[in-house]
C-alpha cells in the first residue's frame, strides 16, 4: 500500500512507521515542521530511514492539500493529534479538536478521488467510552475529550462519505524513543543509584510494548476492509496495577542493565483517575511474530546507549 501518515515523529507514530515499512509498504511522513532537536530529533532521524519525510506540512494545510494530490493512496493514517500538556486541567479541548480536524473533509475528498477507500484514526484510552474498568468510563482530562470530539466526527465523516474506518485505541504504550515519563525515570533513577516510587501503584492499566503495539497496528491497517463502515481494535497486553508493572520492568531490567533496580511503593493519595481503565482485545505476540525478551533486550540497550 502507498499511506500517508501524520504524527511519524511521535513516540508511537515512529514504531507505527517502522512497522508498515517493514511489511513492504509505502510510508510518506508529514511532519508539522522542520527544526527538531532533542528526543523529536532523533525519532525524525530514525523516520527518515524507513518513511518519505514532508517536512513544513501540517494537517489540513495548503502544502498538505497539495502533497494529498500527487499519486494514489491506498491508506490514510491519521496519527497525529494536539497534545501539549495532556494533563493539563486547562487544555484546550476545542482548540484541539479543531486542530485535529483542519480541512479533514477536504483532505478526504481529495483522497477518495486517487483511490482512497479506508482510514485509521488513533484513539487512546484516555477518550469517553473506550475499554473497561470504572463505570461511567468518562474521559480521563480535557484532552481525553479532545480526542472523543475527533472520532465523533471522522465517524460522521465515514458514515456520510463513505469510506471504510478503523480506530484503533492506545492505551499505555512504552519503549524505545519514548517520552520522558514513567520508564524512564525509573532507569534514570536506578543509572543514579536511586530509588525510584511509584505514587499511584493501585491503579490498574494497560501496558504494552511499542514494537508490539506496531506490529498490531500494521496488522490491523492491512486487514481493514476496504468496504465502508467501522471497526475497532483496542490492543491489551500487560493488564495489572501500575505497582505490579513497576516491578515486572524492575525484573526485566535488571539482569539487563547491570545495576540494581529497587522499587518504592507509596501509600497512593491521589485517586482523581478512574481506579481500573483497560483495553478489551488481547494481542497474540506469537501470531505477530513477536519476541517479549528481544522486546525487553532492546528496551535496555536503548538506555545503555543514551546514558553513553
Amino acid at each position: 500500500m502507498r499511506i500517508l501518515l501524520t504524527g511519524g515523529s511521535s513516540f508511537t507514530g515512529l514504531w507505527f512507521a517502522r512497522s508498515l515499512a517493514n511489511r513492504g509498504h509505502t510510508v510518506v511522513a508529514p511532519l508539522k515542521g522542520s527544526d527538531y532537536t532533542g528526543l523529536r530529533g532523533d525519532r525524525v532521524a530514525e523516520l527518515r530511514r524507513v518513511a518519505e519525510v514532508v517536512e513544513d506540512c501540517p494537517f489540513g494545510s495548503a502544502r498538505f492539500l497539495e502533497l494529498t494530490k500527487t499519486g494514489s493512496w491506498d491508506l490514510l493514517c491519521q496519527h497525529a493529534a494536539q497534545t501539549g500538556d495532556y494533563r493539563n486541567p486547562e487544555f484546550d479541548v476545542f482548540g484541539a479538536a479543531v486542530a485535529n480536524t483542519n480541512n479533514v473533509a477536504a483532505v478526504l475528498k481529495t483522497m477518495l478521488a486517487r483511490g482512497l477507500a479506508k482510514v485509521v484514526l488513533t484513539g487512546s484510552a484516555f477518550e469517553p467510552d473506550e475499554g473497561a474498568g470504572e463505570m461511567p468510563l468518562r474521559a480521563f482530562s480535557p484532552y481525553g475529550l479532545s480526542k472523543g470530539l475527533t472520532w465523533q466526527y471522522y465517524r460522521f465523516l465515514s458514515e456520510t462519505m463513505g469510506f471504510s474506518l478503523g480506530k484503533f485505541v492506545i492505551a499505555n504504550p512504552f519503549g524505545p524513543f519514548e517520552e520522558p515519563r514513567f520508564c524512564s525515570y525509573l532507569i534514570r533513577s536506578w543509572f543514579n543509584g536511586e530509588v525510584p516510587t511509584v505514587r499511584t501503584p493501585l491503579y490498574v492499566r494497560d501496558n504494552i510494548h511499542v514494537n508490539l503495539l506496531a506490529a498490531a497496528y500494521a496488522s490491523y491497517a492491512e486487514k481493514l476492509t476496504s468496504q465502508p463502515g467501522i471497526c475497532k481494535l483496542s490492543p491489551s497486553f500487560y493488564v495489572e496495577s501500575q505497582g505490579t508493572f513497576a516491578n515486572r520492568f524492575a525484573s526485566e531490567m535488571s539482569s539487563r542493565l547491570g545495576v540494581p533496580c529497587p522499587i518504592g511503593l507509596q501509600q497512593q493519595e491521589d485517586f482523581s483517575e478512574p481506579m481500573v481503565r483497560i483495553n478489551t482485545d488481547r494481542i497474540d505476540g506469537v501470531a505477530l511474530n513477536w519476541d517479549e525478551s528481544s522486546a525487553w533486550d532492546a528496551e535496555a540497550d536503548y538506555y545503555i546507549q543514551a546514558a553513553k
